[in-house]
């Protein structure tokens, strides 16, 4: 459990210190240096049928003396509080379920709902909605029903704030399934990915201008180089570097296209997927 395990570790190597409480906030979470461009494009996680995780999923677990009971089934659930989100502190920890987690993935964790269970958030200050496959536990504060992934995050407008007042409904798979006019894209043949991880591409609303896909972000202009060339390779298609950042910290961004049609975008990103490039999202020109 990624929470549990990191505040326990807390507790026991400040208690002779400041005391274990759950009121006091050992670990300070932030967001990444550089927010990623586009970040708010990250596709929706798409719901599928999976089996209950082995990890995770217990009757009852307890933390800092409170005893949370996990639930049998998410069929029907609906939830309104505040939603919150975590970053850095926690990004490449493992989850409740055994997974990584990553910021940048359209993920969640809850108290009590089992894992995996893909839910719908609602911001109900802006109306936004989103989609996430929760797989941690937490957040263990009262006032607070779930905590989004940072991509999540920014994509639901939580971000500015810390928190927002959300409504959270658990997704049936097969009923979304059965009504969704496109098939989820096959998962990718094996789990190669050394960069950010985000769930399979969805089709995306077509917009105005180019469109490219971002595939990596890195400090090393030699390293964006070689992905560059990697991708050339692979895809036989255009690939270039567009350089950001600030002059003392510079960014290369590693990009696929340009695209005019959505269709084709989603095709190749597919296929970056199937291939292993789970770190990919969309940005407009």
């Amino acid at each position: 459990m990624i929470r549990l395990h990191f505040f326990l570790l807390c507790c026991l190597s400040a208690y002779f210190l400041i005391g274990c409480t759950s009121q006091q906030p050992f670990v300070t979470d932030s967001a990444p240096s550089v927010h990623p461009a586009g970040i708010e494009l990250t596709p929706d996680a798409i719901p599928k049928i999976e089996a209950k995780s082995r990890g995770g999923n217990p009757s009852s677990y307890e933390v800092f003396g409170k005893k949370y009971y996990v639930q049998a089934s998410s069929k029907n659930f609906v939830q309104r509080g505040l939603a919150s989100w975590y970053g850095t502190k926690f990004h490449g920890n493992k989850t409740s379920n055994g997974e990584t987690y990553d910021m940048y993935a359209m993920t969640a964790a809850h108290k009590t709902l089992p894992i995996p269970t893909y839910v719908e958030v609602t911001n109900l200050s802006n109306g936004k909605k989103i989609i996430v496959r929760v797989n941690d536990r937490g957040p263990f504060h009262d006032e607070r029903i779930i905590d989004l992934s940072y991509a999540a995050a920014a994509k639901l407008g939580t971000l500015k704030n810390g928190t927002s007042m959300v409504e959270i409904k658990a997704l049936d798979p097969h009923t979304y399934l059965s009504t969704s006019l496109d098939e989820p894209p096959a998962a990718p043949k094996s789990d190669l990915t050394l960069r950010y991880t985000v769930q399979p591409p969805q089709p995306f609303t077509e917009q105005k201008g180019l469109l490219f896909i971002q595939a990596g972000a890195f400090s090393s202009e030699e390293n964006a180089n070689k992905l560059k060339y990697e991708l050339t390779n692979l895809l036989k298609t255009p690939v270039t570097i567009e350089s950001g950042g600030s002059t003392s910290k510079p960014l290369y961004f590693v990009r696929v296209g340009p695209y005019i049609r959505m269709k084709s975008a989603d095709s190749t990103r597919s296929k970056l997927y199937e291939l292993g490039y789970k770190s990919t999202f969309y940005i407009s020109k």
